[in-house]
Formats: structure tokens, sequence, C-alpha cells
């Protein structure tokens, strides 16, 4: 018998995966603390986890654990040295929230360009006058920097496109000719376009030390005017320094999915600012998404079981070796 736990609440597409095997027991914690989740793990050999710390204290509390499954694709939640060390596989779901997050950047960027929830507020106050203020932006035309050129990142410039906008891409891990095959100006550091750039929108995962890749100085080096989108990792944004850019008018609009503290604050100065639009990482939470993420991240630890694991999936590769 196979022992699973599950950290964070399942879509019943993913029980019933677990339901169908008369050899799989699981436990299903639906909003653990990393404590929650180590008082939990002895004799389990599968983990299928959301977004809950998961540290090598966890790891380390079972001796029996095969494999982790991320319910998504980031993993900065895991620590991917400790699970390396013992040879147990992280995996995560692939492209099945792909279109999923890229249509919610895409959302983000209209939302801030053509200031849909001000204007809804406005007119629900009687001030139709709004109208008249000709405060909004169109996306045709207007330079877009994407940071990332992954699962998601390709599938938000293909997006883009459709908009009739003027495509930049850095990524490092992507060869220029990859870039400019499909129709896109490729640069070597995204820093290099942050001045031409109208909107920057991040697709990359957050840095192991959590230092973000837009501080203070890149925010200022960002063409006056300008919107940024984060659809990635909360870490990825100075949120301090975004807030001053925001305040002082450097930068007209923010779209952040994702924030350094999730939930933030309720004093937190972002909260009250009307040229953001925030959602609470829910980029990839429509009721379809939900589904395939958790099919996917069951099937993961169902096929280590079963001895028929995608390497494509597995993220510290060097455990398959």
């Amino acid at each position: 018998m196979h022992r699973v736990l599950v950290a964070g609440r399942l879509h019943p597409a993913g029980k019933a995966l677990l339901d169908a095997r008369s050899d799989i027991e699981y436990e299903i914690l639906d909003t653990p603390s990393a404590a929650d989740i180590v008082a939990h793990m002895r004799g389990v050999e599968g983990v299928v986890i959301r977004t809950a710390p998961f540290r090598a204290e966890a790891i380390a509390a079972s001796n029996e654990l095969k494999i982790v499954s991320r319910h998504g694709v980031g993993y900065d939640n895991i620590e991917v040295p400790a699970l390396t060390a013992r040879g147990i596989p992280l995996t995560v779901i692939g492209t099945v929230n792909a279109v999923t997050v890229a249509e919610h950047a895409l959302a983000m960027m209209l939302a801030t360009t053509r200031l849909i929830i001000p204007y809804d507020r406005e007119m629900r106050n009687g001030n139709y006058a709004i109208r008249e203020s000709l405060r909004m932006t169109e996306l045709e035309g207007k330079t877009v920097l994407i940071v990332g050129f992954g699962r998601i990142g390709t599938r938000v410039a293909k997006r883009c496109n459709a908009f009739d906008m003027n495509i930049i891409i850095a990524d490092p891990n992507v060869p220029r000719r990859v870039v400019e095959g499909q129709g896109y100006r490729f640069v070597d550091d995204y820093r290099d376009a942050l001045g031409e750039a109208d909107i920057l929108t991040l697709h990359m995962p957050g840095n192991p030390d959590g230092t973000p890749v837009m501080g203070a100085k890149e925010i200022g080096m960002m063409k006056p005017g300008a919107f940024l989108i984060n659809c990635a990792r909360g870490t990825l944004v100075d949120e301090e320094a975004l807030v001053t850019a925001l305040t002082s008018g450097h930068l007209r609009g923010a779209g952040l999915d994702v924030t350094r503290e999730e939930p933030p604050a309720d004093d937190h100065p972002l909260l009250k600012l009307d040229n953001v639009v925030l959602s609470p990482h829910s980029a990839g939470s429509t009721a379809e998404c939900f589904e395939r993420m958790a099919t996917v991240s069951v099937q993961n630890v169902l096929d280590l079981f079963d001895g028929k694991l995608d390497p494509n999936l597995v993220i510290n590769q060097e455990v398959l070796k």
C-alpha cells in the first residue's frame, strides 16, 4: 500500500484518480502549514503539494518518500537540493496551466491600460463623464517586453502578437535564433529594453535567494508611463520601489497576480493604489485548469509508483541518472 499526502485542496478529478487505486491510501490537508506537513509525513511515499512550504524538515520526516509532485509549475516553496540529495524527483505539471496564465496576463494588460476597474466604479457612482477624460490607452502598436520565454511566455507572446504589439523577448535560456525565428526581437539582457517597453510582463522563476529582478534601479530604468505586469512570483519585484514609482507617476499602472507575502497585509500600500489591479495568485485558477492541474499532479505520483514517470516533467533531472 502506497501512502500519499496531498498538501492543499484538490479538485475531485484528482481525488478520483486516487480513489480508483486499491493500492493507495491518501490524506488531504486543505490549508496546511509547514509544521502540519511535517506532522503528517510519517510513512508517506508521495506528496502532491500546492503552495505550502516543503522544506528539509518535511523531507527528512519520511524515510519512504519517493516523489514530490507540484500542483503547478513554480517550485519556490520546495527545498529542491534536499530532495536531490535523497534522489527524490520533483515534478511539475508541464503546459497544462500555460494558456490559463497567459490569458490572465493579457487580462491584466487590458485592465490596466483600459482602466476597467476605475471606469466601472466611476460609472456606478454616476460619473458617466469619465469617458471624456481620455485616460485610457491601446495595446496596438505598443512595445511589450516579455521576460521569460518558456511555457507561459511563449503563449503570452502569441497573444500580444494578435493585438499587433511590438514584442521583445529576454530569456538567457532560449537561443536568439529561436526567438527571432518566430518574428520577435531578442535582447540578451532584459535591462537593455526597459527604457523602450510600454509594458513589461514577467514570466520566470524567482531567484533562489528571494532577491528581486525588478529592484529600485531596474524600475527606475523603465520607460516613464509604462505598465508592469507580474503573474509569476511576488519575489521578482521590489514592492516598495514599485509603490514609489506608481505614486510618483513614473509608472502608469501595474497588474499583479502575486505579492511577496501572500496574502498581503491589510495595510499594504499596493492595496490602496487606484492604478494597481490585483488578483489573489489566481492566474491559473480557472475551473478547467484546476482540474487539469489536479489530474497531472496526482498522475505524476501514480506514474512513479508504476515505473513510468515522464522524465520531461522532472525538475531535478540529476536524480534520474
